[in-house]
């Protein structure tokens, strides 16, 4: 989706600040791995209905790549790949398996024809593993291999990449890619790259594959930059990023595909095929069945994010541009005033006139003082039915 600029209202800073990258692309892949990784948040559970669901909204969003799960993990698991892939869904449909013959025959009794092979890559892992380089290698070339040539394609996907050892991990992308993968995933399993991390790493991959092989990139959030992280390993050259809705995810969660597409395409030009007016709709669909909630302050999807109780900013909402980054049409998002202690003046006289109260002039002063009083009272935000009441007992009435 390209954006139209008149919804987006950034300023020249921005513009005066940044640049494209030689490396950055002018369009990048959305992989969204909500249904596996995404599920494997604590105490989640998606059965195969649920996962067809999210997979048919994710397909309305625009996302290019599903992946629809992991079929050695349950019976069930593998019952929504098979539903999913069956669908005829416009996104293409990924299977996962790890480095292991098992995984890989699951993923060719189901049929796929595309999956992610992962295996770890550092040291740290192996040893906890038990693993020894040499082994390793051995079952990343047999996994892929044989994957490859029963008609899969394969993106090889270094697990803790972000803590491995560059000469060893450039070792194993090759022999990767040697045995038929014709995709790579760098992978920051605990979300420990920095932004310039991220672009040195992505920058690192394409010189050991090669510039015809596609290279993903997969962030986490557990420092609170799986976007921003996302974004510098795109502008450094990535040409799919994964994430989930929401960010949902292990810890700390993954990085968030639409905020990641909406930063690339804001400030950066690279455009995504996601449509943002349904990003909402996407994530309360994630939400629902999932069983989680959402910060009401969350990016693009938050309930307040475009709600004014703020005095000070009710008097400034006729005018979006001057208290909003962006349209809230862009991501089909409503705008609204809310009445509490922080209420002004204009949110009396605006919040009346959408509820059809005449309030006069020199009412309002008397009507917000009570209104103040009652929310601080009750702890909260006061009701439409309790300003009603108020508007009443103070002056006021019905239009």
């Amino acid at each position: 989706m390209t954006i139209e600029r008149s919804m987006i209202w950034t300023g020249e800073l921005n513009e005066r600040a940044i640049a494209p990258t030689a490396a950055q692309p002018a369009w990048v892949g959305i992989y969204d791995t909500t249904l596996r990784d995404g599920e494997q948040s604590v105490g989640v559970v998606l059965d195969p209905e649920a996962k067809l669901e999210i997979a048919r909204a994710l397909d309305r969003l625009g996302v290019d790549r599903i992946e629809a799960g992991f079929p050695r993990v349950s019976a069930a698991d593998a019952r929504a790949i098979e539903l999913i892939a069956g669908d005829g869904l416009a996104a293409e449909v990924w299977g996962f398996a790890r480095a292991v013959p098992a995984d890989v025959e699951a993923l060719l009794e189901l049929g796929c024809r595309a999956a992610v092979i992962e295996s770890p890559i550092s040291d740290r892992k192996l040893d906890a593993y038990g693993i020894s380089r040499a082994k390793l290698l051995e079952r990343v070339t047999g996994a892929v291999a044989s994957a490859v040539e029963n008609g899969v394609k394969i993106c090889f996907f270094g697990v803790d990449g972000t803590r491995g050892e560059f000469d060893f991990m450039a070792e194993v992308y090759r022999a990767a890619v040697a045995a038929g993968a014709s995709e790579i995933a760098v992978v920051d399993t605990l979300g420990i790259a920095t932004p310039e991390a991220a672009a040195m790493f992505v920058g690192a991959a394409r010189e050991w594959v090669g510039p015809e092989v596609p290279i993903h990139w997969h962030g986490h959030n557990d420092f609170g930059m799986g976007t921003a992280i996302s974004v510098a390993a795109v502008r450094a050259g990535a040409d799919w990023v994964q994430g989930t809705i929401n960010g949902m995810g292990e810890r700390a969660g993954n990085a968030n595909i639409a905020e990641v597409a909406l930063a690339l395409e804001t400030f950066y030009g690279v455009e995504t095929n996601l449509r943002f007016d349904r990003v909402r709709e996407v994530a309360a669909t994630v939400k629902r069945l999932a069983g989680h909630e959402l910060e009401p302050w969350k990016a693009l999807v938050g309930e307040n994010l475009f709600v004014r109780e703020s005095g000070a900013v009710a008097s400034q909402f006729h005018e979006p541009e001057s208290i909003e980054p962006y349209s809230a049409a862009l991501v089909g998002a409503e705008r609204g005033i809310v009445l509490g202690k922080k209420s002004g003046l204009d949110s009396i006289r605006i919040r009346a006139a959408e509820l059809g109260a005449e309030v006069a002039e020199e009412d309002r002063a008397a009507i917000l003082a009570a209104l103040k009083e009652r929310a601080e009272r009750d702890g909260g935000l006061v009701s439409d039915e309790v300003f009603l009441t108020l508007v009443a007992e103070n002056g006021g009435g019905a239009a």
